[in-house]
This record gives structure tokens, C-alpha cells and sequence, in this order.
């Protein structure tokens, strides 16, 4: 008895069509991988400029780039933790009251982008003002996450190292 060469076949033909199908599903355009690194990129540029914002004393446009989920995470140069938009909010506008001036940029950025959760490293980068008035220089490490909510990338967890003149 003899096997026909079709049904000797058949399983090669399912092993080959399941191969491609999962190289297929696994396989994201390169002009896809590229939008969402800049979306995420832009993203963390907004964190930036609304964190820059927040030393003249304005904390609208923090709340503009973040989450305002329960899960949420700030453990910012105060030293303190944060769970939850609500508290994390709570001690962005008590930073925005010290008026702390200057300016810091990221520095060395670093990408880890996955379909809805990317965390960005990089040092924040400038000078603050303490709080005897004097322009200190600052150079933090930071960890910044964000979710996408929405189609847009929202934060939800900044990690920074601390600031001697902002620690309690």
C-alpha cells in the first residue's frame, strides 16, 4: 500500500503555511517600528517642555502628558513615592508653587517600545533654583513609562534620582 505524494506533502504544506503566517504576525514594518519610536519620543519631548513649564509655577501641562490612572507611579527629586494620578498630581503642584526656574533636558535618551507599554531612559540635564535662590546644576537620572491610551502615549510612572536642595 502505497502513501499518494500528496498526503506525503501535506504536512510539509501546513508546516510551511504556518511558518509564514507566524513570520507574518511577528514581523512589524520597519515604518511602523520608526512611528512609534518618534510617537514615543514626542511624547517623552512633551514630558520635557510641560516639566519646564512647571518651574515657572504652571502645572497644567504636566496633567496634559500624563495618565490620569490609579496605576500610575511618581517618585520624583523630593524623594517621595507616589502611587496614583491624584497624589502624583498633589505633589507636581507643590513643585510647581516653588517656582523653581531654569531648565533640563534629556540627555542620552535610551528606548525599550513594546505594542502599548515603552520606558524611556535618559539624564534630565540643566539648572534649578534652591531654595536659598541660588542656580544649582542638575543631573538626574530618570526613568520615564508610558502607556498608550487612546492611540496616545501617556505617562505613568517618572523615576528620577534625588535632589539634595528638594529632599525632605
Amino acid at each position: 500500500m502505497t502513501i499518494p505524494q500528496r498526503l506525503k506533502r501535506a504536512p510539509l504544506r501546513r508546516a510551511a503555511s504556518m511558518i509564514a503566517v507566524a513570520c507574518a504576525l511577528l514581523a512589524t514594518p520597519a515604518s511602523a517600528a520608526e512611528d512609534e519610536s518618534a510617537a514615543v519620543l514626542a511624547a517623552n519631548a512633551r514630558f520635557y517642555a510641560a516639566l519646564n513649564k512647571l518651574f515657572t509655577g504652571d502645572a497644567a501641562a504636566i496633567e496634559a502628558v500624563w495618565s490620569h490612572a490609579g496605576d500610575v507611579t511618581y517618585m520624583g527629586p523630593g524623594g517621595g513615592f507616589e502611587r496614583g494620578w491624584s497624589a502624583a498630581f498633589e505633589v507636581w503642584k507643590s513643585q510647581a508653587a516653588l517656582k523653581l526656574g531654569g531648565r533640563v533636558e534629556p540627555v542620552d535618551v535610551h528606548m525599550a517600545i513594546g505594542p502599548e507599554i515603552a520606558v524611556v531612559t535618559n539624564y534630565e540635564e540643566g539648572e534649578n533654583t534652591n531654595a536659598n535662590g541660588k542656580a544649582e546644576r542638575v543631573k538626574l537620572r530618570a526613568t520615564n513609562t508610558y502607556r498608550k491610551e487612546g492611540g496616545e502615549w501617556k505617562m505613568i510612572g517618572h523615576h528620577t534620582d534625588p535632589l539634595p536642595f528638594l529632599a525632605k
